[in-house]
Order: structure tokens, then C-alpha cells, then sequence
């Protein structure tokens, strides 16, 4: 089965060479149970090891079934050992931190046996060797002769054709040891036994053979009694791959089974998360806080809590649907008709010496900590917000508090002294609080109303169809403009006389004429009818001007058509067609986002329109490239200090390749337990992240982390762990493995 022509073993080491044995010529059959002796030194050990494919060899052959093998490589070996090979050796090789029972099993479990015939297999070998008791007892706690004993049943467990043993019986007493010998004497009839030892009289009544070596040679090769040769093919043998599960177990068992090894490695990890953590959520604050200082130039209020939104088919909301989107978790406040929110509303004293630069909210929304002055009464009363230090208002309250301040017209370029406001409050907020030095004016609900209606029909365009002629204006036209009044009934227009030109008979009244308003959102057609006409003479008379000055009559009376208050705002619709919500907790904002989104709605947060500036950019890439150092300086830190904390779990993975365990395999392992570990640092992060949210403890990164990561730098640099886990694996299972296993084996030693 076995036949070795001429083989020599040599060991290099620090420039000198020496030889392990020389020019051995030996051959072996099944049925066999040859015994191998000679003083210490003589070549015994490295004999068995290069029959075991533990140790490759330098010079002559070794056949298995008459199959060369000098040109295996490690995989070669790999699969010889777990074809062919079971073990038993001197200082037993098993691993300690694993019960009598695992032991036996992860041999199995390596050679592709299922669970159930794992563990029938296992009891009743552990039964032979009078060790079934022992079965849940960890290895680290037996004497010596019962590690033998189970170093033995694991070889069996093994259905291989050779078991190799070295000193099998030396840390036995007599009677085990005899007990020992006659069991390998059993099991040798049809496989083929070589055991090494030192007492030969021990062995002397059970041998077929006995070989002994001196300074490296076979010195004698003498049959002791006849053997019945077995015609048993090798074929017979083969061996699965692990199972896969088996292979995730293996590893799992493997992380926790050395409690200090796993603490080490849990905070090394830990720490790792910790680090990228922090060094990640500092970044995306500098970027955040930079992202906010962005400009745009069609939205005034750039509050990053603020997301706008409408319904997907344009068409306005039911009061229905504003209260079902206030009742949202995380909505802070809701804003129907938000443009009026991004309006910029001008405002001067009568002097026109001081200006005032507003976006107009609801008094509802006004916090009354930091008021200076009192809060409004009535609809022409208001109260100014700023930050403190902003050039929006002036640092002394007393300079403006109760002072009159007039609306500017911008379709005739003054000041509209009928549309007068007092300023009764002045409130300074913290600097920093908006994005802007932005000037806020709250005002009665009513008056909200009216400013929105002036917002709307300034986005609006206005086609008039006038006696069959069509005439297109927008706000900012005199030419009929239209102009809301008190004294007209409703569905009535006034004209001036001067359009009478366009009638039949010179007179309009009596006439319809229609107004087509229309917009982003809708596209609006009213009817008419001219109950009067009007001139310098009779205008104060009929619609009762405040303040007339027939002197101005051609300035500012003359053109307009009046309408009816109600019939004004009619046209300017009173619905909501774009609304914003303010949520509670800007960390949040994107769920409350896909709430809407969810609900049909589009939507817009405030922060993803602004134009950022070229810092951010520079944040940007700075977080990339030294998240990126951070990872590369950590990876080699944690490198060595695992390498450090795993040093001990050498000789385990040693001794798996031993029994026949794959590089692969091994890698495999050792990579599901650096995996198990980096999740269970970051998944314990994670748990210690939402307590921390739920304000059970403070710590203040962690804050910082809840605050700015996204569901996508979470997966980021989940990534980035397990790669990091990935590539230290490798790293360091290539260097593991680098060597043959004897070599690996004796360096840990």
C-alpha cells in the first residue's frame, strides 16, 4: 500500500542542515501493525510524520497504492491526510478548550458527516475506549491516559485504512496500556497500524512487525509473526467536504469557546466601531451644519426642518387630509399655502427711512420666551423676529416698538398708506437659529389670509375678456387692474367710463366680462356683469375711497375694475394647493418624509435645495479620504493586536490541519469568527445607539451619531468593517498557512 524507495528527510535551519533519517527503503500493507523503535533522535517521529503527509520529503520516493507523490503540493497532502491518514499522537493534540465530545465530532464534522451519524458514531467509540462518561467533560480536565483514550477514539472516528500513533502507551499505566495495545491490535486486521515506541516489550506479543531506526536509518526491519494481508482496495475510502452549517457552527463555537481570547477580540472590535463611528459622525456634522449655510434663491425660509410637498394630481387639499398629516408622529406644525411662507412682503415707515424685509407666519407660531413689547390684539397689529446681531433689526427694540410701518405696492412702486401695521412685540432669537438673517412678521390668521390671497395673484396670470377682447396682465399692470372693494355686491363690477368707448351706444353696464386667473395649479374662469361706470367725479361717492385726492385720480383711481371683496378672493383661491410641514426632529426628517411619500404626496426638503457652497465639497472629500486613513492605520493596528490575541489559536488551527482540515477550511473558520465578533460590536453599537436615543443614558458621540447618520452610512460602514474583517482574515490565515503543518505546528510550540 505504502513503499518508500531511498527517502530522505532534511531540515534547513539558520544555515545549517541536518538530517531527520536517509535513504529509508520500507514498505507497508493493510493488516499490518508494525512497531517502529530506537533511541531518541534516530528519525522515528519524522518517519511517521512523512507517512502521515505532515512533513514532505527532499529526496527519493514514497508511493501510495503505486502512485508517486513527489510532485504533491500542500492540497495534495491535504487530501492524502484525509483519505488516508488517522492520528494518535505523543502530547495527544487535542483541544482543550473543547469537550471529549467535540472532540471527536469536529473530526467528523470536518469529513462531511451528518449530525445523526455524528453523534451515534461518536458514543459508541467513546463506549469502546471506556470513556462515554466522560463525554461532556472538557479535555483540559482529564488525566493523561484519558486524553490518550479520546485521542484514540478520534482517530477511529476517522474511516481511513492507516492509524499512525507515536508513543501511544507513554503516558499510561501498564493496564491501560495493554488495554490500548490490544485494541490497536483489534482494529489492525483490516487497517494498517505503525506506532512508534519506546518500551517494545510492551508491544513485543502484539506486532507483526518491528522496525528499528539509528542515526537516521533503518537499522532492522524484522518480522515478528505472520500476518493475514488484506486484498482491500483504496478506492473504498473517500471523504465529503464539511457541510456548510457545520462550518458556520464550528466557527461560532470557535469564537466564544476561550471567554478571555472573545472579550479581547469583542473590545478590539468595539473599539473599531467606536473609532469609525466617531470620526464618521464628526464629518457628517461639519457637513450638515455647512450643508445648512447653502442659499436659494426661490425659497425664503430655509428652515432644515421644513419639507414642502403637494398632491401628485395637482389638485388642492381637503380639510380632511391637513388634519389626518397633522396628526403625523414628528410633525412639529403644518402650513397650508406655504408660498406665502417664501414671499419677501416690504415694509417702510411714512418717512420711507427705515425698511423692513419680512416673511409673514401665524401668531399661533410665535414663542413668546425673549418678547420684548406685548403680543398683537388686532388684525393690524404684528410682532418682528430676527436673530440677535442681525442688520434686519435694529439692537434697540424701544427704536421701533409701537411704531407704524406701511406695505409696499409693487405694481405701482409706493407705499400703500391704506394698508398701515403696528409693531407691537420685537423678539430675538439666538444666533445661528435660521440659516439667514431672516426677518419674520407674525400676524393674525385673518390677515394671513389677505397676504396669501396678494402672494397667490402674484403668481398668478390674469386674462380678462372685456366686450370680445381679450387682455393678458399679471400683478404688476395698471391697465384694469383688478381691485377688490367693500361697496359692490357680489357677481357686479364697476368699469370707468372711459372704456364705455367699447360698447354699443357708449355704454358697458349691463355687459359680462370674464376672468380667467390661472397658475402652477389651476386654471380658474369667473363671469360678471358691469352694474357701473365710474369717473374723477362720482368714484369717492360710489366706493368710498379713504383718503381720495381727485388730484391723484389719474395716478392711482383711473383703469382698475372694481369687484366685489369676496368675489376678489374668490379668484385668488382659498385652498391649499402647496403646503410644508415643520418636523419635531430634523434627525428624523426623512421618515417623515417617506411618510408623506407614502400617503402619495411629492415632496421636497428645504435642506435639498440649497445651492451649498465649495466647503462642503471640501468636507466631502475630507471625510473620504480620511474615513479611508482611518480604516487603512486601523486595519494594520488591529492586524497586529489580533495576530497578538489569536497567537494561542495557532496550534488549534495546527491541529486541525492535522486531522486532515483544508487551508480553506481553516480560513473559512477563522473568518466566521472575526465575522461573529465585528457583528456582535456592531450590532451591540447599534443597541447601545437606540437606548441612547430613547434617553435611558447620554453619551454625547453617540447623540452625534443618531442625530446624522442616514440608513445608508450605517450600511457603509457596516461594510467597511466586515471587509476589514475579511482582509484580516486573509492576511493573516496566509501567514498561518504559509508554512507545512509540522512547521506551523513546531513554531507554536
Amino acid at each position: 500500500m505504502i513503499q518508500l524507495k531511498n527517502v530522505s528527510k532534511f531540515y534547513y535551519s539558520k544555515g545549517v542542515i541536518a538530517t531527520g533519517f536517509s535513504k529509508v527503503n520500507l514498505s507497508f500493507d493493510i493488516g499490518e501493525f508494525v512497531a517502529i523503535t530506537g533511541e531518541s533522535g534516530s528519525g522515528k517521529s519524522t518517519l511517521l510524520n512523512v507517512i502521515s503527509g505532515l512533513e514532505t520529503y527532499e529526496e527519493g520516493e514514497m508511493f501510495v497504492e503505486g502512485k508517486e507523490t513527489s510532485h504533491y503540493i500542500e492540497k495534495d497532502w491535504e487530501v492524502y491526510r484525509r483519505k488516508y491518514i488517522g492520528n494518535i499522537y505523543q502530547n495527544f493534540n487535542l483541544i482543550n478548550s473543547y469537550t471529549v465530545y467535540q472532540n471527536i465530532d469536529v473530526i467528523l464534522s470536518l469529513n462531511g458527516v451528518c449530525q445523526k451519524e455524528r453523534k451515534q458514531k461518536i458514543l459508541t467509540l467513546l463506549k469502546r475506549v471506556d470513556m462515554l462518561k466522560y463525554k461532556n467533560t472538557k479535555v483540559s480536565k482529564l488525566s493523561g491516559g484519558q486524553k490518550q483514550r479520546v485521542a484514540i477514539a478520534r482517530a477511529l472516528a476517522k474511516d481511513v485504512p492507516v492509524i499512525i500513533a507515536d508513543e501511544p502507551t507513554g503516558n499510561l499505566d501498564k493496564r491501560s496500556a495493554e488495554s490500548i495495545i490490544e485494541l490497536l491490535r483489534e482494529i489492525s486486521k483490516d487497517k494498517l497500524i505503525i506506532i512508534v515506541t519506546h518500551n517494545f516489550e510492551q508491544v513485543a506479543d502484539y506486532v507483526t512487525r518491528k522496525i528499528t531506526m539509528h542515526d537516521g536509518r533503518v537499522l532492522e526491519d524484522k518480522k515478528q509473526v505472520d500476518f493475514e494481508k488484506q486484498n482491500i482496495s483504496l478506492d473504498q475510502y473517500s471523504f465529503k467536504n464539511i457541510r456548510l452549517w457545520d462550518e458556520i457552527k464550528l466557527g461560532i463555537r470557535n469564537t466564544f469557546n476561550i471567554c478571555i481570547k472573545f472579550i479581547l477580540l469583542f473590545a478590539v472590535y468595539s473599539f473599531i466601531v467606536c473609532a469609525l463611528m466617531g470620526e464618521y459622525s464628526f464629518f457628517k456634522e461639519g457637513e450638515y451644519e455647512l450643508s445648512k449655510q447653502g442659499y436659494n434663491y426661490v425659497f425664503q425660509d430655509l428652515n432644515d426642518h421644513r419639507i414642502i410637498f403637494n398632491k401628485k394630481d395637482k389638485t388642492f387639499f381637503t380639510a380632511e387630509e391637513v388634519e389626518t398629516i397633522k396628526k403625523l408622529k414628528n410633525i412639529d406644525y403644518v402650513v397650508e399655502n406655504d408660498m406665502t411662507a417664501d414671499y419677501i412682503f416690504d415694509f417702510a415707515e411714512a418717512d420711507e427711512t427705515e425698511w423692513y424685509n419680512a416673511n409673514a407666519k401665524s401668531i399661533s407660531l410665535l414663542k413668546i420666551d425673549h418678547l420684548k413689547g406685548r403680543l398683537p390684539e388686532n388684525d393690524n397689529e404684528i410682532v418682528l423676529e430676527a436673530e440677535e446681531g442681525s442688520y434686519a433689526l435694529p439692537k434697540d427694540p424701544d427704536k421701533i416698538l409701537n411704531h407704524e410701518i406701511f406695505a409696499f405696492d409693487p405694481a405701482t412702486g409706493t407705499l400703500n398708506k391704506t394698508e398701515a401695521y403696528t409693531i407691537v412685540g420685537v423678539r430675538y432669537i439666538p444666533e445661528g437659529t435660521t440659516s439667514q438673517n431672516q426677518l419674520i412678521m407674525y400676524v393674525s390668521d385673518s390677515k394671513l389670509k389677505e397676504l396669501h390671497t396678494r402672494v397667490h395673484r402674484t403668481y398668478s396670470r390674469i386674462k380678462i375678456d372685456f366686450v370680445n377682447r381679450i387682455y393678458q396682465m399679471d400683478y404688476y399692470s395698471n391697465f384694469l387692474k383688478l381691485t377688490p372693494n367693500a361697496w359692490i355686491d357680489r357677481g357686479k363690477v364697476y368699469i370707468s367710463e372711459e372704456e364705455n368707448y367699447r360698447c354699443d351706444k357708449f355704454n358697458c353696464v349691463g355687459q359680462t366680462i370674464s376672468v380667467t386667473v390661472s397658475n402652477i395649479y389651476y386654471t380658474k374662469t369667473s363671469y360678471f356683469t358691469i352694474a357701473k361706470t365710474y369717473n374723477k367725479k362720482n368714484i369717492n361717492q360710489i366706493l368710498d375711497l379713504p383718503n381720495y385726492n381727485q388730484k391723484e385720480y389719474e395716478m392711482n383711481y383711473s383703469g382698475p375694475i372694481y369687484m366685489n371683496i369676496d368675489d376678489y378672493e374668490d379668484l385668488f383661491s382659498k385652498d391649499s394647493y402647496q403646503m410644508s410641514v415643520y418636523v419635531k426632529d430634523v434627525d428624523h426628517i426623512n421618515e417623515t418624509e417617506k411618510q408623506l411619500q407614502d400617503m402619495g404626496y411629492h415632496t421636497l426638503k428645504i435642506k435639498d435645495t440649497l445651492v451649498k457652497e465649495t466647503g462642503v465639497e471640501i468636507i466631502r472629500v475630507l471625510k473620504i479620504v480620511m474615513t479611508l486613513g482611518l480604516v487603512f492605520v486601523l486595519f494594520f493596528i488591529t492586524y497586529f493586536v489580533i495576530k497578538i490575541i489569536l497567537k494561542s489559536r495557532n496550534i488549534y488551527y495546527s491541529i486541525l490541519r492535522m486531522l486532515g482540515a483544508s487551508k480553506k477550511v481553516c480560513r473559512n473558520l477563522l473568518m466566521i469568527e472575526l465575522f461573529t465578533v465585528t457583528n456582535l460590536s456592531y450590532f451591540t453599537f447599534l443597541m447601545i445607539a437606540e437606548i441612547n436615543r430613547r434617553g435611558y443614558i447620554h453619551v454625547g458621540f453617540i447623540n452625534t451619531v443618531n442625530r446624522y447618520f442616514a440608513n445608508i452610512d450605517y450600511i457603509i460602514l457596516y461594510v467597511i468593517l466586515i471587509l476589514m474583517s475579511l482582509f484580516i482574515s486573509l492576511r493573516y490565515s496566509r501567514k498561518l498557512f504559509k508554512d507545512s503543518v509540522m512547521n506551523t505546528y513546531r513554531e507554536e510550540m
